[in-house]
């Protein structure tokens, strides 16, 4: 690859990692694969399994629970194929349910499937775009069902009658990418797999009542189900489920999970399942060599280090784009992933326009891709990428997830993704199929990127994270124990399922969420409760085009404060507007066409209250301590800044309306003596704050965009100088636990981050960041060292 000296010899490069190349270990195929699938599969090349394929194969058809947790191009499609098309080729009735967190996923396995040519085999998507009649015809016909536990939870569940054929004979139950089920999602996603289970055999009722009341198919709730028993003489009629025939229950589906590199596989995916699942984590397949680089942008000239978070260094999103754009004059295929929408945008915007001047014409082969695109376009891309019609693609991390795509030669990552595992996730996309491959990680101007560019061992050298999710967070239970009673009455029999206690439903009972009878717990409306899943804050915003009333995309409602109030710019595939009014009642933004010389930033305002301290730790002046919190903030300005400079051009008032969050906090107090000799305390724990949130991903499967924090000289519930840092979720998301057990390690990386930076007095290498509420200001970069030393001084290992 003739990019690869060229780009490896510039400056920017601070440390070059190989990744050796591997030699493939093969197996045998398992005795009980039937042949026509064999043949099927050596047609398509494949001549035997590799060694963890056979494993994860062999203990998922011997019934149990397995995870196969191997690199990028594994084949782990391969390790979950086996036995579950083995049991739809020699089992007339047999069912299996495969989950992806991305319709472009599941849409991509469904090719992978009906590329085999197998007779038997009837494979099909069913998905939020599939019509009602294709669903009839799923429902009876399909025998492995494609889909997303979004489906699953707001259509197959709720109407499991008639999906009962599918539940009675559902064998396998496929989790692809596992390990994107994190944070809030996760949690939701455990309790989605706890009801499907429950609906498909588990747990066991002997001697219970078994279903739930049902009239021509109708689902009764509390106030009719007296009456319904009646009328049937004191019995409820079946469901049809599989459930308590003649008082016994089988085991269920055994579940298949395939996951990116984890630390802890067999755990995360016990949690998600709520069942011990055994972990295949030795990769067998052929892996070619990795050239992998980290990459710092260089300085700007005359570069103001202490300004308004102005920019230190050069942009990622522009680096990137120059490093995409040499790459296509190259013609080498390069993925390049960029952590936001906009960013997505900016990068691809920059590398076309470079191209057009290199070469007229030349430009067209790159695009953006990210959520918010209309379906048509997502599709249209994908097949452009997968044919070669696209060189270089600027993507979130839409992309990330296992969609085959072959030939590529390169990654590029604009900034560090959040975690380790999505390192090499994204990473593994190139040199796919035993081929070399180059991945190049562009820093941002932010402490952890700044950070790991400079200490590299603390990515290649460091176990990837177990990912961090919490099925306990009331927020996420209640609600779901609401819905399974919707679905069909809770009984005790069901508690330990979702571990949950007999209190917690009692109190939503006494919500009036719930009504007690001696067969079960009821659920009392006629509607069913609604669940946000991926705690977005409700239904995505419509941005639309004032002018002509035509769709450009939709946007998350949890980030419409900060990207869509009146004023700001949006982008969508290349084309620019500024937002013209928000809607938040009707979840509508109007923008209209144009291209203003700069970008906007929304700033905000936070209190925060503590409600209960969870556990914490007396430290003499230092107190590190978990708990919940309440947190009250409201987008209340913006400004605007210059593209080329970052040169703020001026502030403008906003009136939103506050919002506020409950959730859990991890936070450490230092003793007002600890910290006397400090000449600006509020800047130096302004600025430690800034750092620690920045630092966090490198413990907790996070990025900072999950988080946020807050920090005072004097807090009204501590009554002494405090640094916050809270899950940005409704009940918490795991974050702020898994920082509570590091403290340690995570504050001490902080420490390290800020203490080498180069800057005099603070920037956005170590203690600016770029979502401050304040503008960043106060910071005092020596006097956060000072209260980091302090902290860590004391704080136990």
């Amino acid at each position: 690859m003739d990019l690869l000296p060229y780009w490896l010899k510039r400056d920017q490069v601070t440390h070059v990692e190989l990744l050796p190349a591997r030699a493939g270990r093969a197996a045998e195929w398992p005795a009980w694969i039937p042949p026509d699938l064999v043949e099927a599969l050596r047609g398509c090349g494949i001549t035997a399994p590799w060694a963890h394929q056979a494993e994860a194969a062999e203990l998922a058809y011997a019934g149990h629970d397995v995870v196969i947790s191997t690199g990028t191009g594994s084949g782990k499609s391969l390790a979950y194929q086996l036995p579950a098309l083995s049991a739809v080729l020699t089992e007339p009735r047999a069912r299996v349910l495969y989950l992806a967190p991305t319709k472009a996923l599941a849409a991509d396995q469904h090719r992978s499937l009906t590329g085999l040519n197998l007779p038997g085999l009837r494979a099909a998507v069913c998905d939020g775009d599939t019509g009602r009649e294709e669903r009839d015809w799923i429902r009876q016909h399909a025998n492995v069902i494609l889909t997303n536990p979004d489906l699953l939870h707001h259509s197959l569940l709720p109407q499991h009658q008639r999906w009962s054929g599918v539940l009675r004979n559902l064998r396998y139950v496929i989790v692809d990418e596992s390990h994107s089920y994190r944070g809030v999602f996760g949690a939701h996603v455990a309790h989605i797999l706890r009801r499907l289970r429950r609906l498909t055999g588990e747990p066991e009722r002997k001697g219970t009542f078994l279903t739930e009341y049902v009239e021509e198919g109708h689902l009764l709730n509390a106030e009719t189900a007296d009456q319904s028993v009646a009328r049937s003489g004191g019995a409820a009629r079946s469901g049809g489920t599989g459930i308590g025939r003649g008082g016994a229950a089988r085991r269920g589906p055994v579940f298949l999970l395939a996951s990116a590199t984890s630390g802890d596989p067999a755990g995360s995916a016990s949690k998600l399942v709520g069942r011990p699942v055994r972990a295949v984590t030795d990769d067998g397949a052929p892996r070619g060599s990795m050239t992998f680089a980290m990459w710092e942008p260089p300085e700007l000239p005359g570069a103001d280090l202490n300004g308004d978070a102005a920019p230190v260094r050069r942009s990622a999103l522009r680096e990137t784009a120059d490093l995409l754009a040499d790459a296509v004059v190259q013609g080498v295929r390069t993925l390049a992933f960029v952590p936001s929408r906009r960013g997505a945008e900016v990068v691809a915007g920059h590398a076309r326009a470079a191209l057009e001047e290199a070469q007229p014409g030349l430009g067209r082969q790159v695009a953006a891709y990210r959520a918010g695109y209309l379906r048509e376009e997502r599709r249209s891309l994908e097949q452009q990428l997968t044919d070669g019609s696209l060189t270089g693609l600027a993507t979130t991390n839409a992309l990330e997830l296992g969609i085959d795509v072959t030939g590529l030669d390169a990654v590029l990552l604009a900034g560090y993704p959040g975690t380790r595992a999505a390192v090499w996730q994204r990473a593994g996309r190139a040199g796919r199929a035993g081929r070399d491959g180059l991945c190049v990680l562009v820093a941002r101007d932010d402490p952890l990127d700044t950070y790991l560019v400079h200490h590299p061992q603390a990515l290649f050298g460091t176990p990837v994270e177990a990912t961090v999710f919490d099925p306990a967070n009331p927020y996420v239970l209640a609600p779901h124990l609401c819905t399974a009673a919707a679905e069909q009455p809770l009984t005790e029999a069901d508690l330990p399922l979702f571990g949950a206690d007999a209190a917690l439903l009692d109190e939503l009972v006494a919500a009036g969420a719930l009504r007690r009878r001696p067969t079960g717990w009821y659920w009392t409306h006629p509607q069913r409760p609604d669940i946000d899943l991926r705690g977005t804050g409700g239904p995505p915003v419509a941005v639309i085009e004032a002018s002509t009333g035509r769709l450009i995309g939709t946007a998350d409602p949890g980030a419409a404060h900060h990207h869509l109030h009146p004023g700001a710019v949006y982008t969508h595939q290349g084309r620019t507007y500024v937002v013209q009014s928000l809607d938040l009642a009707d979840a509508v933004a109007l923008v209209e066409a144009d291209n203003p010389p700069y970008s906007t930033h929304a700033r905000d305002t936070t209190s925060l209250t503590v409600l209960e301290v969870r556990s914490y730790v007396d430290a003499g002046p230092i107190g590190l301590f978990l708990g919940e919190v309440e947190v009250t903030s409201q987008v209340v300005s913006f400004q605007r800044r210059r593209m080329d400079s970052g040169e703020v051009l001026g502030t403008w008032p906003l009136e939103l309306p506050s919002r506020t969050l409950r959730t859990v906090a991890v936070w450490t107090t230092i003793a007002e003596s600890a910290v006397a000799g400090i000449e600006d305390l509020p800047g130096s724990l302004h600025a430690a704050e800034h750092a620690a949130i920045g630092l966090l991903p490198l413990v907790a499967s996070c990025d900072r965009w999950d988080i946020g924090g807050l920090s005072t000289a004097c807090h009204a519930d501590t009554d002494a100088p405090t640094i916050f840092v809270y899950d940005g979720h409704p009940g918490g998301a795991g974050f702020a636990e898994r920082a509570y057990g590091m403290a340690a390690q995570w504050l001490g990386a902080t420490r390290t981050a800020v203490a080498e930076c180069g800057c005099e007095r603070g920037c956005p290498s170590c203690v600016q960041s770029p979502k401050c509420g304040n503008g960043n200001n106060p910071l005092d970069k020596r006097g956060a060292v000072t209260v980091l030393d302090t902290i860590l001084h004391h704080l136990p290992h």
